[in-house]
């Protein structure tokens, strides 16, 4: 079946404080399709009621306030304090989930994991060539069938509110085996990353972003999480690492990459 059978579709929700979009095509109907994609975007949803430290009744901000226990928590939750250690592990301590006032706040992972399951959700139903962009953080089925949704844009680090906001680059992932970008800096949010090794965790000042690109969304958001709070030790920290490639921005303007980022340039 050609793309030119299939229905388009798109849906954007608003969830975790930001927009995750949703966008392809499929045989199916177009109510079918928007039945799936909302009990996907309840998948977000749920995530969000059990992690969001903006929400004071959450099982997250009990834990945070003492109110609770981890082990009287959602069963996810030791799910993700689980996984967040063993992040914690691979990334030589450059990813930690603990505050510098000592909370659990695995925001670094949890938009990305959450749509990681709701993307899974939607290919199990039947879906499988579509794109979701997770507050800019972009992942892509094995079965798009238009070549222009394997481009990627990276953008400059200015927040997307600025009329100097623009972009910087496109990487194009077709016959690659990358499915996912995700990018960590201050444009955005300001400084709310911390260097899980600096006195006090104070926030990194040498780069200002960092987009990662890997085969798997969670993995991109990680890794692009510890490079941005190692500094400019995060370049030979992603060189070392299989299966991701890494474009850096140093407070001072200047580019570094990994050695093969410039093979995912789009022509």
């Amino acid at each position: 079946m050609t793309s030119t059978d299939r229905n388009y579709f798109e849906r954007v929700e608003i969830c975790m404080g930001t927009t995750f979009r949703f966008a392809g095509r499929s045989e199916l109907g177009e109510v079918e399709v928007q039945n799936i994609l909302s009990q996907a975007c309840e998948i977000l949803h749920e995530a969000d009621r059990t992690f969001s430290l903006y929400k004071s009744d959450s099982p997250l901000s009990m834990l945070a306030r003492g109110d609770t226990r981890l082990a009287d928590c959602p069963p996810v939750v030791a799910e993700i304090w689980d996984a967040c250690d063993e992040w914690e592990k691979r990334t030589d301590g450059w990813f930690s989930a603990m505050t510098p006032q000592n909370t659990f706040d695995p925001s670094g992972v949890v938009k990305t994991w959450a749509a990681k399951r709701a993307a899974e959700y939607i290919l199990q139903a039947g879906i499988n060539d579509f794109t979701l962009n997770a507050g800019g953080d972009v992942w892509l089925s094995d079965e798009l069938t238009s070549d222009q949704e394997w481009r990627i844009a990276i953008s400059k680090p200015i927040s997307i509110a600025s009329p100097d906001h623009a972009i910087l680059t496109v990487i194009d992932l077709k016959n690659t085996d990358y499915r996912a970008l995700a990018t960590s800096g201050s444009a955005e949010r300001g400084d709310h990353i911390w260097n899980p090794k600096a006195a006090g965790k104070s926030a990194p000042t040498d780069l200002v972003q960092v987009s990662v690109v890997a085969k798997d969304l969670v993995t991109a958001d990680v890794w692009a999480t510890a490079a941005f709070a190692a500094g400019t030790r995060g370049i030979p920290l992603l060189e070392a690492v299989d299966g991701i490639e890494a474009l850096f921005i140093l407070a001072n303007g200047d580019l570094a990459a990994t050695d093969n980022f410039q093979k995912l340039f789009a022509n």
